[in-house]
């Protein structure tokens, strides 16, 4: 049973009750939670807390995998670790050591369910020991030697040509829980970083700090229904609409693997009055016969010469919508451009990192091939 753990407590000294003071209309806890609650790959959470305010509200919220914790006043002073925390709760807790525990502030209210299963896939499959989410900050460092650390300044970088540098920005941790108890440490052994958006490393530490993570959480996570009119739904195909694998038959002739729950997705979309495509820089027969099959509107095949984006502000010019009333679900960097400019994006579990990156997409649970499509006309469905 993977299990996730929120350390909260009265204590805060710049915030007093910081994590259940309501940000963006719910106590601050709340939004981690949700993004367990939703989580596939988390069985538990487990919420340490020495405040009866906290668990109260905490319990509140009626989420089923959450129960609380009363951990001691020893470990929930200012000098406590929170380490001291996990290994009290491990202490008079049964467990097994392969399972994974999830470390979770509750400070990182951006943090979406998905990020919790796409980071424990990548763990799985780097066959690293821990992991932990970073943010890539693009700030220029200096040492107190005044010595730039992370760059030249006499041939200064442009921004969208400088990689940044990687900072911690305390979302969550991964560790199977017998590496914890005997290690003492939420990290050990080779260590996997998981990136998120630049403007997950912001702290919620003073007041200040609220007004601003409140904005970027209404503009990066929160989708406000009554904004949200969709008329016109777009997909990408390889790694998308199939798994992104390349199958040939005994005579060299391509092969791919389609979703029939993707397909019923598209007539559920039609019969509601949506318009529907497919948009791709291949140019293949297959994909041919597939949108016939689907019966879409729109097929626009080897777009290479011109960008996704361009073609698809042909089709609004030509249904007379905007861009904001479009949504499209592609896995890979040619469909960047369309992905950052549309309505509602979404990508699959398996697309690139920097796809996964863009702010404001939402990040689909299941897999190119294996019904991603079909979970985002679900999603879109909710919205409209």
């Amino acid at each position: 049973m993977n299990i996730a753990f929120i350390p909260v407590r009265c204590g805060s000294k710049s915030i007093p009750f910081k994590n259940i003071k309501f940000f963006c209309g719910k106590p601050l806890v709340y939004w981690s939670l949700k993004a367990i609650e939703e989580s596939t790959s988390i069985q538990k959470a487990v919420v340490a807390t020495d405040c009866s305010e906290i668990k109260d509200v905490v319990l509140g919220f009626g989420f089923s995998k959450v129960e609380v914790f009363d951990r001691s006043s020893k470990n929930a002073s200012d000098n406590s670790s929170t380490e001291s925390v996990l290994l009290e709760y491990f202490g008079v807790t049964s467990y097994i050591n392969e399972d994974y525990l999830f470390l979770v502030q509750a400070t990182s209210p951006w943090t979406h369910f998905s990020d919790f299963d796409n980071a424990l896939s990548q763990l799985i499959v780097s066959r690293k020991d821990s992991l932990l989410t970073c943010a890539r900050v693009k700030r220029f460092f200096w040492n107190n030697n005044s010595r730039p650390i992370n760059y030249d300044y006499i041939n200064r970088p442009r921004r969208q040509d400088f990689i940044g540098q990687l900072v911690e920005n305390g979302a969550f941790y991964i560790n199977k829980i017998g590496n914890i108890v005997s290690n003492g440490n939420r990290l050990s052994g080779e260590i996997s970083i998981y990136e998120m958006p630049e403007y997950t490393y912001i702290e919620l530490d003073e007041k200040d700090d609220w007004p601003l993570a409140e904005a970027l959480m209404r503009k990066y996570i929160i989708l406000v229904k009554k904004t949200v009119d969709i008329k016109l739904f777009l997909s990408d195909v390889d790694g998308t609409l199939t798994d992104a694998g390349m199958y040939y038959d005994n005579q060299g002739g391509e092969l791919k693997k389609f979703n029939t729950h993707d397909g019923m997705g598209f007539e559920i979309l039609r019969n509601m009055g949506l318009k529907t495509g497919i948009v791709t820089s291949e140019d293949t027969e297959i994909v041919s016969r597939r949108a016939k099959k689907l019966n879409v509107d729109y097929l626009y095949q080897g777009v290479g010469g011109l960008s996704k984006l361009h073609i698809v502000k042909e089709i609004c010019q030509q249904e007379e919508i905007s861009l904001n009333q479009v949504a499209y679900i592609g896995d890979d960097v040619n469909c960047k451009e369309l992905l950052q400019s549309v309505g509602v994006s979404a990508c699959p579990s398996n697309a690139v990192t920097e796809i996964k990156s863009i702010p404001s997409i939402v990040h689909m649970k299941k897999s190119g091939g294996n019904g991603a499509v079909r979970e985002f006309i679900e999603y879109i469905i909710k919205l409209i």
